[in-house]
């Protein structure tokens, strides 16, 4: 019998990662969730059960990413999908934005994404893994919002970093693509849900007129690492009830 596929959610604890963590897991990945929080990753592997995996790692600390790759191929074996979903947004006014902040935000959303997807195909080359790579982008590689300026910069690299990596491993028929969400009612969005005016704001150039959920942007993400997928690469699928077509707000 065929070994059960392994799939790695990087910012798995809760949201989009646990979300897309769950959609794999109905189409047959043994799953295997990073966070850097321990008590919620921990939660969350068992929550989905079934030999879930939780493992601790800040994706900022780059050996500490290596680390653990070394650690889940010797002790489960060579991931065949990998999900960048981990990341930060780190808002501020962008006249006094600190270069520390712009640089910890690109550290995690960007280059640990990077290191990882370099990591993740170098070891499915070597072991002949036809696989999957999904990093999380966001309709703001497209717009921008100035208060979050180094994240908007991490998603637009992120795009990039989706289409070289998809050229260079296309030979290996390793796939990287990746997903856009818009609005989507995560943690990140809770200051705009508890704000009405906020709400009605960012509702307002949404034309489906509501926030996404974790589990639609799962979904994509499932979709992304199967099979049904299997033309597919080096492109963003934005996920945002209609917003990147809109040219007015109220």
């Amino acid at each position: 019998m065929a070994q059960q596929q392994l799939a790695l959610v990087t910012g798995g604890a809760q949201g989009i990662g646990l979300a897309s963590a769950e959609a794999l897991k109905e189409d047959g990945f043994q799953i295997i969730l990073v966070d850097v929080n321990d008590e919620g990753v921990n939660e969350a592997a068992d929550k989905l059960g079934d030999g879930t995996v939780a493992l601790t790692c800040d994706m900022g600390d780059h050996a500490s990413v290596l680390s653990m790759f070394d650690t889940i191929e010797h002790d489960h074996g060579p991931v065949s999908a990998l999900v960048n979903n981990a990341g930060i947004a780190m808002p501020g006014d962008f006249l006094d934005y600190s270069l520390d902040d712009f640089r910890r935000v690109l550290d995690i959303n960007l280059i640990g994404a990077f290191i990882a997807t370099q990591r993740a195909a170098k070891s499915m080359i070597a072991n002949g893994i036809e696989g999957a790579i999904v990093n999380m982008s966001s309709i703001n590689a497209q717009v921008s919002i100035p208060a979050i300026p180094a994240y908007c910069a991490s998603k637009g690299g992120l795009m990039q970093v989706t289409k070289a990596a998809a050229i260079a491993l296309a030979p290996h028929n390793i796939r990287v693509n990746a997903v856009g969400p818009g609005s989507i009612d995560t943690a990140m969005m809770a200051g705009v849900n508890a704000n009405p005016e906020a709400y009605t704001k960012a509702m307002s150039r949404t034309p489906l007129g509501r926030a996404g959920t974790a589990r639609e942007i799962g979904d994509v993400v499932a979709f992304l690492a199967g099979s049904k997928a299997s033309y597919i690469t080096g492109e963003t699928i934005y996920v945002d009830g209609g917003r990147l077509g809109l040219n007015y707000t109220m």
